[in-house]
């Protein structure tokens, strides 16, 4: 599947900035199941500095610096991804019990590293505490594969959670999120990486989009999506590396063609899509604008356009009165 995203970014600030710093995570990675076919930022007021460069993680970021007083900033990325549905290495074994998958990351002498051991720690957004690990046991029986593990954790998580955009921040911890069992995405990939990681088994987060459908006979609402973040957890090899599997617990599901994936971290402070410095501005409005939509929808839509504005000049001509080359106007 094709897909065309667009993120728009708009903030005004009252008083003007005077300068500022930016990073910004808004470049889709290229994955064994997306491709990414074509990317461009732009920056309004035009940066006085500017460049790319891949963080820690292998994710695309942008940084751009302005010098000069300005009231607003407009950022917008443009990108098509060629996506598949995801399918797990067969170097993963899935069947591996958990309890498996915790030994294989706990400490000991002569034990080989695997990278994805920094996973299994705690970060900014994701404490460990009992409370994770209690909501978690009742997926992980004993024995059970940790694969089957993560997908029961994330179905009673959709069952159990609601999602609820006004009753959260980005600043509420997860702890309290799990308690009063409403949030939205974030909230939900946070305490799913929580439950994993206090149980041993490492897990990152994951941010991107997904292609969501209007209601049958109505248009797509441009500018009405949102961000979205799920979770990959690690399933290694029966005798080395393995491979990450995500898992959706705002949906219930595992990703598709229909999501692309923008960057991975260990928590949302790896990855939020904008950051930035300023010197002023002490007050500010922001306004987010994201289209996910196939691409063949919306040359489509292009092509409808071009016909209409033919037709309507035609239409112009074909009314407009004739004049006589031989007579001068009068």
């Amino acid at each position: 599947m094709l897909l065309h995203v667009t993120h728009e970014t708009r903030y005004a600030y009252s008083p003007p900035v005077e300068t500022a710093q930016h990073l910004a995570h808004l470049k889709p990675l290229g994955t064994g199941s997306q491709r990414l076919v074509s990317h461009a930022l732009t920056v309004s007021p035009q940066p006085a500095q500017r460049s790319e460069s891949p963080d820690i993680y292998g994710n695309g970021r942008a940084f751009f610096a302005l010098d000069s007083t300005h009231d607003g900033l407009v950022v917008t990325a443009e990108s098509v991804v060629e996506t598949a549905p995801p399918v797990l290495s067969p170097t993963a074994a899935r069947e591996l019990p958990w309890e498996t998958v915790r030994e294989r990351f706990r400490y000991a002498k002569d034990v080989p590293f695997d990278p994805a051991a920094e996973f299994v720690f705690p970060s900014h957004y994701v404490p460990r505490h009992d409370d994770f690990a209690a909501y978690a046991r009742p997926s992980f029986a004993p024995g059970r594969a940790v694969f089957d593990a993560a997908m029961d954790l994330t179905l009673r998580m959709h069952a159990d959670f609601r999602y609820d955009s006004g009753s959260t921040e980005i600043s509420t911890p997860a702890i309290e999120a799990l308690a009063q069992r409403h949030g939205v995405c974030q909230d939900f990939a946070h305490i799913m990486i929580a439950c994993l990681r206090t149980l041993g088994l490492p897990a990152r987060y994951v941010s991107g989009y997904l292609l969501t459908q209007p209601p049958p006979g109505r248009p797509r609402l441009i500018g009405a999506d949102a961000s979205h973040a799920w979770v990959s957890v690690y399933i290694p090899g029966a005798d080395g590396p393995g491979d990450w599997a995500e898992f959706d617990p705002t949906n219930g599901r595992q990703p598709g063609e229909d999501y692309v994936a923008l960057a991975i971290g260990r928590d949302y402070a790896d990855v939020s899509p904008m950051r930035g410095v300023l010197h002023g501005g002490a007050r500010h409005t922001l306004e987010v604008r994201v289209t996910v939509q196939p691409l063949e929808e919306l040359r489509a839509e292009a092509a409808r356009a071009a016909r209409s504005q033919t037709q309507t000049q035609s239409q112009t001509q074909t009314q407009s009165p004739s004049q006589d080359p031989d007579k001068e106007p009068s």
